[in-house]
């Protein structure tokens, strides 16, 4: 295995602002909106809540990992980087697999998801029908805009990060303003009432407690709160400087926690249990009664329609880059390393993660449901194995330099790792008061895309030899201070 340093090929276009919006837009997207009442009958309002709050807090605790080594190793690719540096190319391999499963996952789900929103606003919108899905009925219209769509988010991906972030910019705008007109419209009209008589779910008729309905919502969480990941991802293509990176980071996921916490309880402040049951969007309801408005529910809808945008943008970047870099590494096919000669993006990653996108709306929205706990299982393996790494360097790079270091490193790696490793384990292992672990469906999901990366594994390890593995450190500068090496730590295989 070698390692080599060479000068970054991307162009620093992406300011603090930029990568602020594309993390909090990626976390914000559109889950909510769909699924905030699914929450609330599930775990009751405060136990929702408070699903959120635990989920935040594992993320936080991995978050915190992350903004060190990202701070430290300011490089394309993030995890694949990290995890090389601790654990050599098997264990990068593993961890940045896994990573890409979460963020195709979200990719494919906003194609599926796209259409569903104009389903909402257009009754008349399913025309020409094409077969069905585990109940769900495919309609031509309904394939063809989450297809259109698809295609149209990855060629603006493919024009260039500046281009991707100044949209991203835009709709992360729109739903945040429609996520805090319902808050605040919910906080005038609502009754407090409504939370009272649903504090927490659970029931003996249904085999459930309220802990386990807790839990139930809690392993959904990863999947909302991936996003702040994207910014290691794309830091060869940010111009500030690496302390503000971390800080940046941290700030992105306190802000999603109470968004989605504060939308949790809003939904449940304005809208009682019994008419959730009537309703086919909660959360657009919930806003119509807010403000006692029609036009105020089709408001959210469009603030949710841009949350589609701003998750689909920025999981096309993040997993476009995390494939750019094993393609670098000669862990995958060497054709996803290819820039565009004219706007320096990773077209054919991009164009992978784009066609796979383009095939999710034929699948229909039962979808929905199996793509978000496929893909937070492979978040959690990811977030897992970049904290032990974290770990890892502490102990073997101590003078590493470290712009953004974490205080009470120790403590907070361990936190990392257990929280991580336990919502990794929740998904595998069965239990009976909760319903957490993969069904079968979601099984085959995983394991296909394990298979693939088993596949792509061995063919580049049989195609390069020795040199699968071999990690290209980039030279890079920081805007605060001097020039430096992202790769000042070798692979724990040397």
């Amino acid at each position: 295995m070698s390692e080599k340093t060479n000068k970054s090929k991307f162009d620093k276009v992406l300011s603090t602002k930029d990568i602020f919006v594309l993390a909090f837009g990626a976390m914000i997207g559109w889950g909510w909106v769909v699924n905030t009442g699914i929450w609330i009958e599930t775990a009751g309002a405060l136990g929702a809540a408070l699903a959120f709050v635990i989920g935040g807090i594992m993320v936080l605790f991995v978050g915190l990992t992350y903004a060190e080594l990202t701070a430290a190793m300011p490089q394309c690719g993030g995890e694949h980087v990290f995890s090389y540096k601790a654990m050599g190319p098997t264990g990068s391999f593993i961890c940045t697999w896994a990573i890409v499963l979460g963020y195709v996952s979200v990719v494919a789900f906003e194609a599926v998801a796209f259409p569903t929103v104009i389903q909402y606003l257009s009754p008349n919108f399913l025309q020409g029908y094409m077969y069905t899905v585990a109940g769900f009925d495919i309609y031509a219209s309904w394939v063809a805009v989450g297809v259109v769509t698809a295609i149209i988010i990855t060629i603006i991906n493919i024009l260039g990060a500046k281009t991707a972030a100044k949209l991203q910019t835009i709709f992360t705008a729109l739903i945040a303003g429609a996520g805090i007109l319902l808050i605040a419209g919910s906080a005038v009209n609502g009754d407090p009432g409504n939370i009272v008589s649903n504090m927490f779910g659970g029931s003996v008729e249904a085999g459930t407690t309220a802990l386990g309905s807790v839990l139930t919502v809690a392993v959904m969480t990863p999947f909302l709160f991936v996003g702040f990941d994207v910014i290691p991802q794309a830091a060869e293509e940010i111009n500030a400087g690496f302390k503000k990176i971390g800080g940046i980071m941290i700030l992105s996921i306190v802000m999603a926690v109470a968004f989605y916490a504060l939308v949790i309880l809003a939904v449940a402040y304005v809208m009682p249990l019994s008419a959730m049951a009537d309703s086919t969007l909660v959360t657009a309801d919930a806003m119509g009664l807010a403000f006692n408005s029609a036009i105020m529910t089709k408001v959210l809808i469009v603030g949710g329609m841009a949350g589609i945008i701003t998750s689909w943008n920025s999981f096309l970047i993040g997993g476009s880059r995390a494939m750019y870099s094993m393609a670098e590494s000669n862990m995958i096919p060497r054709v996803f390393a290819k820039l565009h000669p004219k706007y320096k993006t990773p077209v054919y990653a991009i164009a992978l993660i784009g066609i796979l996108s383009v095939i999710a709306p034929f699948f229909g929205r039962k979808m929905l449901v199996w793509i978000v706990d496929a893909g937070s299982f492979g978040v959690c393996l990811a977030y897992a194995m970049v904290s032990l790494s974290f770990l890892i360097l502490r102990k073997k790079a101590p003078d590493m330099k470290r712009p953004y270091q974490v205080k009470y490193g120790t403590f907070v790696g361990i936190m990392a790792v257990l929280l991580s490793g336990l919502m990794t384990l929740l998904y595998v292992i069965p239990l009976p008061f909760a319903s957490t672990a993969l069904i079968f469906e979601e099984w085959i999901m995983a394991g296909g895309w394990a298979i693939l990366g088993v596949i792509f594994y061995g063919y580049c390890k049989f195609k390069y030899g020795a040199e699968f593995g071999a990690h290209l450190d980039v030279e890079y500068e920081d805007v605060d201070e001097q020039p430096v090496f992202a790769g000042r730590v070798g692979s724990v295989t040397e």
